[in-house]
């Protein structure tokens, strides 16, 4: 029994063996314009927001949606 599970293991596992690998598709070069500087890219504030642990359920009083979005981005 125990050679038949092999037999059957090695005849599942052959397909995987036998394929090829392809390497992976090589982008092309980009070469930045000598005359263009790019901006760096600007990091969100990594400083922590002391409300951020606060309760802004009292945004939802709020008449409008804006404003409900408005009151409540301070505490993220």
């Amino acid at each position: 029994m125990k050679r038949i599970a092999i037999v059957l293991a090695f005849a599942l596992a052959a397909p995987v063996w036998a394929q090829e690998q392809k390497p992976a598709p090589k982008e092309p070069e980009k070469k930045e314009p000598v005359a263009e500087k790019k901006e760096p890219a600007r990091m969100a504030s990594r400083r922590p927001n002391p409300k951020r642990h606060e309760d802004a359920r009292h945004c939802l009083e709020r008449p409008t949606n804006t404003e409900i979005i408005k009151c409540s981005e301070e505490y993220l």
